[in-house]
This record gives C-alpha cells, structure tokens and sequence, in this order.
C-alpha cells in the first residue's frame, strides 16, 4: 500500500467521528453521512505516492467535504426526478390486448401455412429475403437464379400468401 494512503487510513480510523459530524452537516442525515465516509475510505485507499501529499490531515477534511457535496448534489437529483409524485392511473400499456394478440396469432399462423403451400425454391427465396433479409443479388448469386427468376418467385409467394391471409381463393 502507497505510504499516502496508509498515513491517510490510520487519519481516518482517528478522525472518523469528526468527519462523520463534518459529512453529517455537509449531507443532513446520518446514513447519508455514512455513506460518505464508506465513500472517504475507498477513495483513500486508492491515494498514489506521487504526488505526495503535505498537509493529510487537510487533505482528508477537504476530501470528506468534496465527497459529501458529490452525495448531496446526487440526492438532490435524485429527489427532483421523484418530485412530481407517482405515475398516473392511466398510463397505457404498451403490450397489445388479448383480443388483438389472438388475432395476430391467427395471421402469423396463416401466413406459416401458406408459406408451408409454397414450392421449395419460392419459400426458400421468400425466406432468405424477407427473413434472413439478404439483398436480392446475394440470393441470385447463392441459387444460381437471376433477378427477374427471383422478382417472379417473390411475387408469386406475396400474392399467396396475401390470398391466404385475406381468404380468397387462388
């Protein structure tokens, strides 16, 4: 441990009570207080050699002082966000009914079955686009297909599953 923080340590197992009472008044709360002197012994642990420090005792004062209007800054944050009250009763929620999750169920099980109707090589192009969301240039190149090849199947499944989704027959 650097000499700094070993002389600042044993200051402060020494000094404790006159720094709490200092915190305290900075702070206006013993546990608040506390906390700044739980903050003033981590943050003395971590006090290097260089530079050295002449007057420690000062040094440790001003700490504990810096430290608790740092506390007392945050708290005063903290209770400016809450200072409006509690939420209102009617804050809407952001998940959809039940009813319309239901549905939404249905279609993205309609669009499964038709998408389950579709040839082999019309669902995989559909998939890899719409899904796997790859440019339709990467597709042809993988498949051996070219772009109107892949236009003709991507239309053909939309217009599929656009009939199935919305019930009318092919």
């Amino acid at each position: 441990m650097p000499t700094n923080a070993l002389v600042l340590s044993r200051m402060l197992l020494v000094e404790r009570p006159s720094l709490l009472r200092l915190a305290q008044r900075i702070v206006g709360s013993a546990p608040a207080a506390e906390d700044v002197t739980q903050s003033l012994w981590f943050r003395v642990q971590r006090i290097e050699d260089d530079p050295p420090i002449v007057n420690k005792r000062a040094f440790l004062y001003r700490l504990t002082t810096n430290l608790a209007v740092d506390q007392l800054r945050a708290d005063r944050r903290h209770g400016a966000l809450f200072e409006a009250g509690g939420l209102p009763e009617d804050v809407p929620d952001d998940l959809p009914s039940s009813d319309k999750a239901l549905l939404d169920r249905e279609k993205l099980d309609a669009l499964m079955a038709a998408l389950g109707e579709l040839p082999p090589r019309t669902r995989q192009v559909f998939v890899m686009r719409k899904f796997d969301e790859m440019p339709v240039q990467e597709i042809a190149t993988r498949l051996g297909l070219s772009r109107s090849s892949i236009a003709k199947m991507m239309q053909s499944a939309l217009l599929h599953c656009d009939a199935r989704l919305h019930g009318e027959p092919e």
